[in-house]
């Protein structure tokens, strides 16, 4: 993991293997961002120029190395764009900072240093700085073995030197120790999405988050099939029941003392995806280790409320099973009985996430927290409806859905408020049972919406986040975000959490 450090040192005094710069795109051409003053007068002012010359347009992730001025201990500066130029008076938006600081980071692998001399207003951009380097640092080797591949596989940046900051001041501290609680558990969800599904079964999956409870004060309860049956969790049973690797539900608990809020988080852990008997064409499985990101982001998301000891208690529900196919499997057209008692004719084994979280919903609704937020990889539709960086997110509260994607937006997480209509409620209608798990196929994701919803408890907020399009990314990398696991959602919980404590649920 990148180490977070602050200095007062001039960029040019720093040993370093390298010095990162800021750039912007201006009205009139390339500008070298506040930050970087000591750097452009090394240069005899003339850094933008010689940046332009070599092809710099101080566009968003564009990158530039060149040999540092005579007198600097780093021997290259790293110019990273920021896109266009604030308007006078105003700073460069954290997300901005974040991406660059993240560009940055993954482009100096291999390097054991290196200082950071961008825009720093005030602390939260230190924060935004230092969220960025982490994130965009993080790489996934754990099954590299062979000398060729450890070769390529460069180790990812080691120290990250923040200039421009206040090291004693304690809002610039709080905001590093809030980067690295963060962006340490976020990477630990990453590489979660990213174990291969015979490495992480639901027993592994628990296994983990058992490890780190004892490690942060959390309180970790496991529910192994016996429990699971006892119980009357048909939905999740009856999605694992074709499975040689048995489900679970975790529950993990951080509570403070100071707490006047319960928030609960619901996670879908499907650790592998076949689709069960309605099987998954080739060409859509080969990714299906990620559809247990739901659960990660939950995951990751209270052990950083633990970490940062926040005034709120978060439970958080993980509901783990892998969904296979074999004489044991459940059946289209079977009828399975939900914890809630409601019951469901399961019309295609491949709408498995929502019978899952239907479960895990009704559990946690039984605690009455003030508010739920499940997080799921649930449905293709959603990705067709706003593509692969962007989630969706629905609500029974117009004002709850308004506050998450206000929170979305605010770190950095893309999403989109999308509906409930009541008219596709009757498109899951059943002659058999209570329920169907499908419906009108336009509108998929919203028809998920809706089933989930049948599962909360009356009168309790809920809000439920599709990330079935940014949790994987199969594309390249891109500002912070790695080919692979994101994340995706741990940033809007944590914060979420964070307003919760401050006494601003939304």
């Amino acid at each position: 993991m990148t180490a977070l450090t602050l200095s007062t040192a001039a960029p040019s005094g720093l040993r370093a293997d390298a010095v990162v710069v800021g750039v912007a795109k201006g009205d009139k051409g390339l500008v070298v961002a506040p930050g970087a003053e000591a750097v452009d007068k090394a240069y005899d002012g003339k850094l933008a120029s010689v940046l332009e010359t070599l092809g710099a347009t101080g566009g968003e992730g564009e990158v530039t190395k060149l040999p540092a001025p005579s007198g600097f201990k780093a021997p290259v500066v790293l110019a990273v764009g920021l896109g266009a130029l604030p308007a006078k008076e105003e700073a460069f938006e954290a997300e901005s900072l974040r991406r660059a600081a993240g560009v940055a980071a993954r482009t100096l692998a291999g390097a054991k240093k290196a200082a950071f001399a961008l825009p720093v207003a005030d602390a939260e951009d230190a924060g935004a700085i230092a969220e960025g380097a982490l994130l965009g640092a993080y790489s996934f080797d754990a099954y590299k073995e062979s000398a060729q591949d450890a070769k390529a596989a460069k180790a990812p940046l080691a120290e990250a030197a923040l200039l421009g900051v206040k090291p004693r001041d304690k809002a610039y501290k709080a905001e590093i120790e809030r980067a690295t609680a963060l962006g340490e558990e976020l990477n630990r969800a990453r590489d979660l999405v990213n174990t291969p599904p015979n490495d992480l079964n639901p027993e592994a999956f628990a296994a983990v988050a058992q490890a780190a409870g004892k490690e942060h004060g959390i309180k970790v309860q496991v529910l192994d099939e016996k429990a699971l049956t006892k119980g009357g969790y048909g939905g999740i049973l009856g999605v694992g029941a074709g499975s040689t690797s048995a489900p679970r539900l975790v529950k993990l608990s951080y509570t403070s003392s100071k707490a006047k809020k319960h928030l609960a988080f619901v996670g879908k852990g499907i650790t592998y995806d076949s689709g069960g008997i309605s099987l998954k064409p080739a060409g859509h499985n080969e990714t299906m280790k990620c559809d247990m990101a739901g659960a990660a982001a939950v995951f990751a998301a209270v052990v950083t409320a633990a970490r940062l000891k926040l005034d709120v208690n978060v439970t958080g529900w993980l509901a783990l099973a892998e969904n296979m196919p074999s004489g044991s499997a459940t059946r289209p057209g079977d009828v399975l009985r939900m914890y809630s008692g409601k019951t469901v004719e399961v019309l295609n084994t491949d709408a498995e996430g929502r019978l899952v979280l239907a479960d895990a919903l009704a559990k946690a609704s039984e605690e009455t927290p003030d508010a739920i937020v499940d997080v799921a990889t649930l449905t293709g539709a959603m990705v067709l409806a706003l593509g692969n960086r962007t989630y969706g997110i629905m609500a029974n509260d117009d004002a709850f859905r308004a506050s998450i994607h206000e929170i979305a937006e605010e770190v950095g997480e893309p999403s989109w408020p999308m509906p409930l209509p009541a008219d596709l409620r009757k498109g899951m209608d059943s002659a058999t049972a209570d329920i169907a798990n499908m419906g009108e196929r336009m509108g998929g994701g919203l028809v998920a919406g809706l089933f989930l919803k049948e599962f909360v408890g009356e009168g309790i907020t809920w809000a439920h986040l599709d990330v079935a399009g940014p949790a994987f990314n199969e594309g390249g990398p891109f500002g912070y975000t790695p080919k692979g696991g994101t994340g995706s959602a741990v940033r809007t919980l944590v914060r979420l959490a964070e307003r919760t404590a401050a006494g601003d649920l939304g």
